[in-house]
């Protein structure tokens, strides 16, 4: 039965606009470009694609059906679908969107902060090694990164205190169309640069003969992550949904949003870097360092300079309010607390975890956990445990303990036929969990 004073989505527009901004984050316009950079090409590009439907796509829709059939927070989600024993799961998404929001919102300061620096200019003309003495001494000052860590957290919790319908989906409505419209322009502007097509070319162009172990787990990380799937994010945005909601339409939908944008900012990275001879798979110095320096040779290059990171901190911030909502409703359905103190109060807490992360650039860099600095661990065990965990025994739930035929029947709720129940009922059941397990027995000792 529904929980009838729960919030609810105002419009399935502002639904699926809010849920492929959560998928839509530094993933997509940081990660994957430098992933399709260091994986070669087109040929990343490819299996990514076909990933996506095998994987992105199915476990979305699991995720989506087990929110809208909990009608709570992720942890009261699975103990409604499964019985209490597997709370623990849910506790799982809890935690991830709790540590991942802390170092993602330090990262996504620096891009906050490189706002700020075009537009005073101090980026403008800059050669990479100039750029990247700029990069260092923001990351290794004790206070700064801590300052725009905290500007952007504010941002995030002023958008999860005025809740589903006036703050998550109304900021996503108004945030998507300019992130969008501010991607076309720059992916306008980036394959027009001379020697541009060289890059258009290796990005589109697959090279078959490149295909290998490496590429095919690359896909496959890239594409549970961008979705933002094991976190609990998805999940939790499916409990404000209504039984009339489509969740495979819904679901398809936000994925060919989120493979939109994430190929439309290799559009914008991969031409600008051949266009100037430099190497696309630098890594995450490509965003910071590489990109700026690209900017700062081609005409109007401040202004460019000043749309991207713009854009950059959109993006993250419709990933960031998905993150906090799960630790949020959480706070709000298991202990009884009001939006307001649940957002305050989660945000404060991931604030103040955020600091070694921010401080793990600078003064803690000699202090390594498992031979990494704290913001690198914090990243590596959420990616690699606590997301994969998730997103394996979310399948492992729907496929062998709800079972699929009963999630077919919430799904079918809506009144629309599920004309895909069948392979993706196999596809959970039987792929989805030794897929997902070869991800976490790569991701821990290879």
């Amino acid at each position: 039965m529904a929980n009838k004073d729960r919030e609810q989505w105002g419009s399935r527009i502002g639904f699926i606009l809010a849920a492929a901004g959560s998928a839509i984050g530094l993933g997509n316009i940081w990660r994957f470009p430098t992933v399709v950079g260091q994986s070669g090409g087109g040929a990343f590009l490819l299996v990514y694609l076909i990933i996506t439907f095998l994987v992105g796509i199915p476990l979305m829709i699991a995720e989506l059906t087990i929110g809208r059939r909990g009608q709570t927070n992720i942890v009261g989600s699975f103990k409604k679908v499964a019985g209490d024993n597997w709370g623990i799961i849910g506790a799982l998404g809890v935690a991830a969107g709790f540590i991942i929001l802390s170092f993602y919102s330090v990262i996504a300061g620096w891009g906050v902060a490189y706002i700020f620096k075009f537009l005073t200019g101090e980026l403008a003309n800059l050669g990479a090694e100039e750029v990247g003495n700029v990069f260092n001494e923001l990351t290794s000052n004790p206070i700064v990164p801590i300052f725009w860590h905290g500007i952007f957290m504010s941002m995030t919790i002023g958008i999860v205190i005025l809740g589903i319908d006036k703050g998550i989906e109304k900021a996503s409505k108004l945030l998507m169309p300019i992130l969008l419209v501010l991607l076309v322009l720059l992916a306008i502007r980036s394959v027009t640069l001379d020697g541009a097509m060289e890059g258009v070319s290796w990005y589109l162009r697959p090279n078959f003969a490149a295909i290998d172990r490496h590429i095919i787990l690359s896909a496959l990380g890239q594409a549970f992550f961008s979705f933002s799937l094991g976190m609990g994010a998805i999940l939790t945005y499916g409990s404000y949904l209504p039984k009339k909601e489509n969740i495979p339409g819904s679901a398809v939908y936000i994925a060919i949003f989120d493979i939109f944008i994430a190929v439309l900012a290799g559009f914008i990275i991969i031409p600008a870097v051949f266009a100037f001879g430099l190497e696309p798979g630098s890594g995450p110095p490509l965003i910071f360092i590489t990109l700026p320096a690209v900017f700062g040779a081609m005409p109007a290059g401040t202004f460019f300079g000043l749309l991207f990171f713009v854009l950059l901190t959109i993006a993250a911030v419709t990933s960031a309010i998905s993150l906090l909502e799960v630790v949020v409703a959480y706070f709000i359905d298991e202990l009884k607390w009001d939006r307001k103190k649940a957002s305050l109060l989660a945000g404060l807490a991931i604030f103040i975890l955020g600091i070694p992360s921010s401080l793990s650039m600078g003064v803690m860099s000699d202090n390594l956990i498992f031979g990494m600095p704290f913001l690198d661990f914090m990243d590596y065990f959420a990616s690699n445990v606590l997301l994969t965990l998730g997103g394996l025994f979310t399948a492992i739930v729907i496929g062998w303990v709800w079972k699929t035929s009963n999630a077919i029947s919430e799904i079918e709720k809506s009144g629309d036929k599920f004309l895909l129940a069948t392979p993706w009922a196999f596809l959970i059941k039987w792929i989805m969990p030794v897929v997902l397990l070869v991800i976490i027995v790569n991701g821990l000792f290879f």
